[in-house]
């Protein structure tokens, strides 16, 4: 049974300023236990970067992390979200459509005001599932 976002997302995603360093990013999501951050301006989302992003995109490329702006790596729009409205069978079909894990929540004004991620939607969806329960067990993103 399809719910919707805003009863399975976590809410008050992290965010960071396109201008910021990726070491900086990096330390932001070590303080919060995430494995990615929004990178916005304002209500502009810029785009997502992932813990992945700073190591494949920039590290391996040979990017100084201390100079470097998020702005250069993260993923870049088209950014594919969903709103509070959403349900989770929308989140699923985007999820498999673009290859991804993790989906920005966004109000119809294009603010960032969370996270839903595929273990979210297990726990919820198929609470029995090894996904799920690794998912409970873990920090979140």
């Amino acid at each position: 049974m399809s719910r919707l976002i805003r009863d399975v997302m976590s809410p008050g995603a992290v965010a960071v300023e396109p201008m910021t360093t990726l070491e900086r990013a990096a330390r932001v999501m070590r303080e919060h236990d995430v494995g990615d951050v929004l990178v916005a301006y304002d209500c502009d989302l810029f785009g997502v970067l992932t813990d992945r992003d700073i190591v494949v995109r920039a590290v391996a490329d040979g990017c100084d992390p201390h100079t470097t702006a998020v702005g250069k790596v993260c993923s870049r729009p088209p950014v594919v979200t969903l709103t509070p409205e959403d349900t989770t069978d929308r989140a699923v079909e985007l999820m498999r459509e673009h290859s991804v894990r993790r989906l920005p929540v966004v109000e119809h004004g294009g603010c960032p005001v969370g996270m839903v991620s595929l273990g979210d939607l297990a726990t919820v969806e198929e609470p029995q599932s090894a996904l799920a329960q690794i998912s409970a067990a873990a920090p979140n993103h």
